[in-house]
């Protein structure tokens, strides 16, 4: 980790007198905060800070290691920057957690292009379903689906996702087709995440409704819950992204025009917005025109 900037969230903490104040005044997550705490004090061989239930405190070692901090920020102030010219070029590796069905239908094609545009960068792709932390799994980017974002998240966003009710033709004809988001109610549904029930959220003009639907297959994985209703096994929402083709291609059909699911939102999450490198600041620039694009 960045030395300089360990410091100067040490620093920061010993005058704010606390971790969460030293997270807000630096725009960092209170996780990233912790963590590089907790690495000035690997670095230091020594508890810095006595922690209570009310304040802090300096120990010896954590007194020592403040001047040396604050002496080691003064300098770092007064160094002139080598390379100015380069200093905001992006270069050096970015690590991005993502969905499976948005690597596949979007990100993969974007981080091609991003890569080709910024020839000094290299991308780590993670590519899963579970949400990650950050700070543990040293993940700078992820990109994630949703409308219930964590308000402690320090989150950009990117772009909205569209959702589209389908079922393939074989489904309908054995078990025919609803005519109103109520109806599905009655169909087997296909549910991400968990069995049982679960509510798919419509807005039907100015209405705003919620249905509660449920069948016998679930699933953490949109991409495997598309390819079940290719196989007649159901009803599944899918983003718009994943079920296009299969529609235009007559093996699914596009369901309650009348109705549209809730949109949501594409997020890009990470540790902190002050100390952002060229890379990740210009990975989120990136996205956010990518996502933009029509079609």
């Amino acid at each position: 980790m960045d030395r300089i900037i360990a410091a100067e969230v040490f620093v920061t903490i010993t005058e704010r007198g606390s971790l969460i104040a030293a997270a807000e005044a630096l725009q960092m997550s209170r996780a990233m905060v912790t963590r590089y705490l907790a690495e000035m004090e690997h670095w230091a061989g020594a508890r810095l800070l006595h922690r209570t239930t009310r304040r802090l405190g300096l120990t010896s070692a954590g007194e020592a290691t403040l001047v040396r901090c604050r002496e080691m920020l003064a300098l770092a102030g007064q160094m002139p920057r080598a390379a100015d010219a380069l200093a905001d070029e992006p270069a050096g590796m970015l690590r991005i957690a993502c969905a499976p069905s948005l690597a596949l239908a979007s990100l993969a094609a974007a981080v091609a292009a991003y890569l080709a545009r910024y020839p000094r960068t290299a991308i780590d792709l993670q590519i899963g379903n579970k949400v990650v932390n950050l700070v543990e799994e040293r993940i700078d980017l992820a990109i994630r689906i949703t409308n219930q974002l964590d308000p402690n998240l320090i989150a950009r966003p990117l772009g909205q996702c569209p959702s589209v009710i389908c079922a393939a033709p074989a489904y309908l004809q054995a078990r025919g087709t609803p005519q109103r988001a109520e109806d599905l109610a009655l169909h087997n549904c296909l549910t991400y995440a968990y069995f049982g029930k679960s509510l798919w959220n419509f807005e039907r003009g100015s209405e705003q409704l919620s249905v509660p639907v449920s069948g016998n297959l679930s699933a953490n994985d949109s991409v495997v819950l598309l390819q079940a209703a290719v196989e007649g096994a159901g009803i599944s929402m899918q983003p718009v992204y994943s079920a296009a083709s299969l529609i235009a291609s007559g093996k699914l059909v596009a369901l309650l025009p009348q109705e549209v699911p809730q949109l949501l939102g594409i997020y890009g999450i990470y540790s902190s917005r002050q100390h952002q490198s060229a890379t990740l600041r210009t990975m989120l620039d990136f996205l956010a025109s990518w996502f933009a694009r029509p079609g």
